[in-house]
């Protein structure tokens, strides 16, 4: 990645300009811009989320930022309220008060004497949710947008109930937003009150859990946020990104398919990181992409970035499985329309003997192919949102192939290019009330590995509906549609595509409460094929960034990801250890860093047997001052509820200072 110095712009900087609130709650800003903007005011680009402009996201905001305000925009970085350096409290996900908060924020930045009055607003994950739910309110001078890694769907297509599955990040993410949020703000900033700050946050800290496994079907808490409830509600222009080794890759689709006003989407092969950064690669140049679209909506300038193709998406090669690449083969499409002409579906049949071919006659044969595996089975999904290479990424599929029930073409004569959502029709039975189903599309090598295309998982509950869940009907045959998630994927001459089926997929999927028996009688695989590429379609800029932070590196990151495998009891654990090390600020001395360890085990034949142990560790200092908050949670389930248990402690120099223990029932619901 290249790093620019000289730009067109002098940069001046503050790092905590203060936003106050209606209400009186004041919010702090970082703030780049040109050293002229009071003399020539410039258009302003938001980025508003809890995760701490002072340390966490500070290495990344200094690449970015400075970039936009060196070409000619304020760059502002938000602490959301109860977060990071900004006053009051924080109470869940994308509440009222938090998008309230946004657009009083935009109305803020526009009327300042340094801004022209046209504000763009950006941000990956949360701060891609935020962006486009705040569109939704339609803030007169909101123009535009730059969403990446979101989504349009809060309870089927998040971290919550994937295809109305309960996901073990249902929990993992509750405990890690506890160890988020309760951080204190730095003294520096905060002055004499940030003790008493940091208590309040403390004293209210929420457990989100308990919050989120109340909500067990997609009701008004999480339509709340949804833009696919009302897609025509946003009326800024919209560039989206997304990445294929993400869990967030739907979201550019539905949104280039779907909103009526002017919007791009790039997909790229990408964990959960911003594109320039991001691996697998090859990363491209997200500054200059997002520059293009910020100088044509927010500055009026005459850039043609209304005539890009509608989607481009970067297509993988097959490449041999590895759940921590560095790089991906493939080639960019440009689609000038999406839905695009050069997609059409073809339909495979699931036929006797693991067979998979054309279908004929609309189906099938008759089949009666059981469905029941172990409950280990899943342990090599990778993570919901990858963040880098340490083996996140899903990794060979070939064990996991072995428990499953599989349908295999054969080897294909010829490259097959897929482009889209596969959708999957069954028909079965259950022997159980409540079961779900997990399809993964595989890409199977002549050597026998296996690499994971796509996955897609159904709540048989939830079979016709999100809203209104329903029990199985025991032993009657039903049927079933479950759309895969989107994808870009040419499979080489020589190799198989698979389809894998499983009722367990641990810890992706928290277990059933009892263990179900599917029986198939028939089904059809229905694939989205791409026909007319050769090679790259698009040439997108080199990545480059704004100067690196200035630091040093008082203890190194760390990182562990295994199973294990006690051969007594036959139970299987993934542990995973993620520690950031210790780093210090050259520019102001704040020391910082985080430890997670997380134990998510099962026994092969038992789904109660599932828990998980999580424990989140948050350090902070400067000089001889210290204080840390740590994190104790751990799940476990019965037939009939969840047991959500935490321990929230802080800790100032050396010394316990505050403790709060949560201990959580929550009845299940159809899961």
């Amino acid at each position: 990645m290249k790093t620019v110095t000289d730009f067109s712009h002098q940069v001046v900087e503050d790092p905590d300009m203060g936003i106050v609130l209606a209400d009186g709650c004041r919010l702090s800003a970082r703030v780049w811009m040109p050293a002229d903007a009071h003399e020539n005011p410039v258009p302003a680009v938001m980025e508003y989320i809890p995760y701490r402009k002072r340390d966490m996201m500070l290495p990344r905001d200094e690449l970015m930022h400075p970039w936009f305000a060196g070409h000619g925009y304020a760059a502002v970085r938000v602490d959301m309220r109860g977060c990071g350096d900004s006053e009051g409290l924080m109470e869940d996900e994308y509440t009222e008060q938090e998008l309230s908060d946004a657009a009083e924020v935009i109305a803020w930045l526009a009327a300042q004497p340094w801004c022209s009055g046209t504000v763009g607003m950006m941000g990956k994950s949360w701060g891609g949710f935020n962006c486009l739910q705040t569109a939704m309110r339609r803030p007169p001078a909101l123009k535009a947008v730059i969403s990446v890694c979101s989504t349009v769907d809060r309870f089927a297509d998040d971290i919550h109930y994937k295809g109305g599955c309960l996901l073990g990040e249902n929990f993992g993410w509750a405990a890690q937003m506890m160890s988020y949020a309760s951080r204190p703000p730095d003294p520096m900033l905060a002055g004499n009150s940030w003790r008493e700050r940091w208590f309040e946050r403390l004293a209210a800290q929420p457990f989100l859990a308990r919050r989120w496994f109340e909500h067990q079907a997609r009701d008004d808490y999480w339509k709340h946020g949804s833009l696919c409830e009302d897609y025509g509600s946003v009326t800024a222009a919209v560039l989206s990104f997304g990445g294929w080794a993400d869990n967030y890759m739907n979201t550019v689709s539905h949104l280039v398919e779907n909103v009526k006003a002017p919007v791009k989407g790039i997909v790229g092969p990408w964990v959960h990181q911003y594109p320039h950064t991001a691996l697998p690669g090859p990363a491209i140049g997200f500054l200059q992409e997002a520059l293009r679209w910020w100088d044509r909506w927010l500055k009026d300038v005459p850039n043609g970035a209304e005539g890009d193709p509608a989607y481009r998406a970067y297509m993988l090669h097959s490449a041999p499985p590895d759940a921590s690449s560095a790089f991906r083969p493939g080639h960019w499409l440009a689609e000038r329309d999406w839905p695009t002409a050069r997609v059409t579906r073809r339909a495979l049949a699931l036929s006797a003997g693991g067979l998979l071919g054309e279908a004929l006659g609309g189906g099938g044969g008759a089949l009666a192919v059981p469905v029941c595996t172990p409950q280990h089975l899943g342990l090599h999904a990778g993570e919901f949102f990858p963040m880098g290479g340490n083996g996140e990424m899903p990794g060979d599929q070939a064990g996991e192939d072995a428990m499953s029930v599989c349908f295999d073409t054969a080897a294909l004569d010829a490259p097959l290019d897929l482009l889209g959502a596969p959708v999957l029709r069954l028909r079965l039975r259950s022997d159980r009330a409540r079961a779900f189903i997990v399809a993964r599309l595989c890409d199977v090598a002549p050597d026998g590995s296996s690499v994971r295309i796509c996955h897609g998982m159904l709540n048989l509950c939830h079979r016709d509906s999100m809203e209104r869940p329903a029990q199985v009907p025991v032993g009657e045959e039903i049927e079933v549609a479950v759309t895969l998630d989107q994808t870009g994927y040419r499979l080489a001459a020589g190799h198989r595509l698979r389809l894998a089926l499983s009722t367990t997929y641990w810890p992706f999927v928290w277990p059933s409460a009892e263990a179900a028996t599917l029986t198939l009688a028939g089904g059809t695989l229905d694939l989205p094929v791409h026909e007319g590429s050769t090679g790259d379609e698009w040439t997108f800029p080199e990545p480059e960034a704004a100067r690196p932070w200035r630091h040093r590196v008082l203890r190194p990151e760390s990182y562990v990801r295994r199973v294990e495998h006690d051969l007594v009891s036959g139970r299987r654990t993934l542990v995973m250890e993620a520690d950031t090390g210790d780093c210090e600020n050259l520019d102001h001395g704040w020391i910082w860093g985080d430890t997670v360890k997380e134990r998510w085990g099962i026994d092969p034949d038992d789904p109660l047997s599932a828990a998980v142990d999580i424990e989140w560790e948050q350090r902070h200092g400067r000089g001889d001052w210290s204080a840390s908050t740590r994190i104790e949670a751990r799940m476990t389930a019965t037939r009939d509820s969840f047991r959500l248990v935490a321990q929230l402690i802080a800790v100032e120099g050396g010394a316990e200072v505050f403790r709060r223990a949560y201990d959580e029932e929550v009845p299940r619901h159809h899961v």
